[in-house]
């Protein structure tokens, strides 16, 4: 480990403090005693402030290989879901995201009679992604319900399309979006909602 001298707003003197990992130095820790003038607006004035920060981005970058702390600040489901409930125990490692947006739609659909809603789960997942290839980022359900004046169950999927090589487009997207439920209909004798 080692402290360097840096600089962060309102501390002075400032320091970082690093370990060497893997052969370079990772910051873990930045801290500093706080300005006077600040102390003194907080009505502190008598007071010494000592400020500090640790760097868990840095550490988590670390630990999940993360290439990129900004990251940490997405709202992409293709990040985020990759560590949705995963528990201190689990291995898990970054999967790298394409950087063009998403596109999302959903399909809704009844049951016929004689299949389970825990059937058509399974067999949904392999049809979409057969059918949606590798544009399809992610599946999962978003509504489930049984009517009970059609005697019938209903479920509607949101598939999450995504190239990682290119923007697609939504004439695109429908066509795929079209086919699945052709299939859904074929396939499993669906009602399209």
């Amino acid at each position: 480990m080692r402290w360097i001298d840096a600089y962060f707003p309102f501390t002075h003197p400032s320091y970082e403090l690093e370990v060497l990992y893997n052969d370079k130095w990772l910051e873990v820790l930045g801290c500093g005693i706080m300005e006077q003038q600040l102390l003194e607006s907080a009505g502190a004035g008598d007071k010494v402030g000592w400020a500090f920060g640790l760097g868990l981005e840095r550490l988590a970058m670390v630990l999940y290989e993360i290439p990129d702390i900004r990251l940490f600040w997405t709202k992409d489901s293709g990040f985020l879901n990759q560590f949705k409930d995963c528990k201190p125990k689990d291995t898990v490692k970054y999967k790298p995201i394409s950087s063009h947006p998403q596109l999302y739609m959903d399909i809704s659909f009844w049951l016929p009679a004689g299949i389970t809603v825990d059937e058509m789960k399974a067999n949904a997942m392999d049809l979409i992604r057969s059918v949606g290839g590798d544009l399809v980022e992610q599946v999962s359900i978003v509504d489930e319900f049984f009517h009970k004046k059609k005697g019938c169950h209903s479920q509607c999927y949101r598939i999450v399309y995504r190239c990682n090589d290119r923007a697609l487009t939504k004439e695109e997207v429908n066509e795929i979006h079209k086919e699945i439920e052709k299939q859904f209909a074929e396939t499993h004798g669906v009602q399209i909602r």
